[in-house]
């Protein structure tokens, strides 16, 4: 038993935000059915991107525009826990399948629209992707370049979570009140929010961190390690004695501050000579907060991960872990329609 084992969720979702939200309520024994434009979700034409973020799913192909496959639609929603749809604002009533309409069909559904900028704001027509949410909340640094290909989606990740978390709470309320929700959720209003939760402060450009000690520092072998010493003595002392600079180690907290450039530099100096594995060994064994900066591959190969099944079989597997309740180990990607003859409604 997982500890969503029970709840149906319709999920009308596409690309990553949506898919990912549904797959961490899947993974946690969540029946998610996955409706499909014919031909398929885009993303099935990148395999290895729509098999990580589409495990645990059942998929049924419905053409929305189709009045037929839309009443189906409609009574798969009449029966569904949750309705989820990752449409342009207005889209989903366009076809037929918006709030309205599914909550008048059942009114204890947790409804949840998944958008760039919301439902509803001066900015709920514009277009856009993860590097103009970002750019719109602050959370673009001032030196900020164009993103690689492979660079994490912040604000379609963080989203998917926060999704997530809204609608396991909807379910929550409904199960107790036999009312469902709405949920307006836009990505940028995500990113708005953790932006905000950050006080802003004097920026400087001597290429230091915020206080001596923390920040990301190259190695002799083309690497980087990082660094997570804040006003804490005892870390601070420790990553000072690792890298014979015991001369600092008793430095008091405010005075690291008024010497950041300085002292970040000495540190940096003295982890230069040191490969990445050397650094990391010595910090570690010394009790310092270092961490190697790792690339995809090497982050799926961690034995931590690993262990603690975040990582399983090449793939991805549930970020929670409970001790009653365990989620679902890595599984099956659905055929494209391969479940359109269960006999639903």
């Amino acid at each position: 038993m997982a500890l969503l084992d029970g709840l149906r969720v319709l999920d009308l979702t596409m690309w990553r935000p949506g898919p990912y939200a549904t797959q961490l309520l899947a993974q946690l024994g969540a029946d998610v059915i996955k409706v499909e434009p014919p031909g398929g979700e885009p993303m099935r034409m990148f395999g290895n991107h729509f098999e990580l973020l589409n495990q645990h799913k059942r998929s049924l192909v419905l053409d929305l525009k189709d009045s037929g496959d839309r009443a189906r639609c409609l009574r798969l929603a009449g029966d569904a826990d949750v309705f989820v749809e990752g449409y342009r604002p207005g889209v989903a009533d366009r076809l037929g399948v918006g709030h309205e309409i599914v909550r008048e069909l059942n009114p204890r559904v947790v409804y949840c629209s998944l958008s760039g900028y919301g439902a509803e704001g001066a900015l709920a027509e514009v277009p856009g992707h993860d590097v103009n949410y970002r750019a719109y909340t602050g959370a673009l640094p001032p030196d900020a370049v164009s993103p690689d290909a492979d660079e994490l989606p912040v604000a379609d990740m963080g989203a998917a979570t926060m999704a997530a978390f809204a609608i396991t709470a909807g379910v929550l309320k409904a199960r107790q009140t036999g009312r469902g929700d709405r949920i307006d959720l836009g990505m940028a209003d995500v990113l708005a929010n953790w932006v905000g939760t950050v006080p802003m402060a004097k920026s400087r450009n001597d290429g230091a961190g915020p206080v001596p000690g923390y920040g990301v520092y190259p190695t002799r072998d083309g690497g980087k390690i990082t660094l997570g010493v804040v006003s804490e003595e005892r870390l601070w002392a420790a990553t000072c004695r690792a890298l014979g600079l015991e001369r600092h180690a008793e430095t008091p907290f405010l005075e690291r501050l008024d010497r950041v450039g300085e002292l970040d530099a000495e540190i940096a100096a003295a982890i230069a000579p040191l490969t990445r594995e050397e650094a990391t060994a010595l910090l570690t064994a010394a009790g310092a907060p270092v961490a190697p900066a790792l690339n995809r591959d090497e982050m799926m190969h961690l034995d931590h991960f690993l262990q603690r099944g975040v990582i399983a079989a090449g793939t991805v597997g549930s970020p929670i872990r409970t001790s009653t309740h365990p989620p679902l180990p890595p599984g099956p990607i659905a055929a494209l329609d391969q479940h359109h003859g269960q006999g639903w409604h």
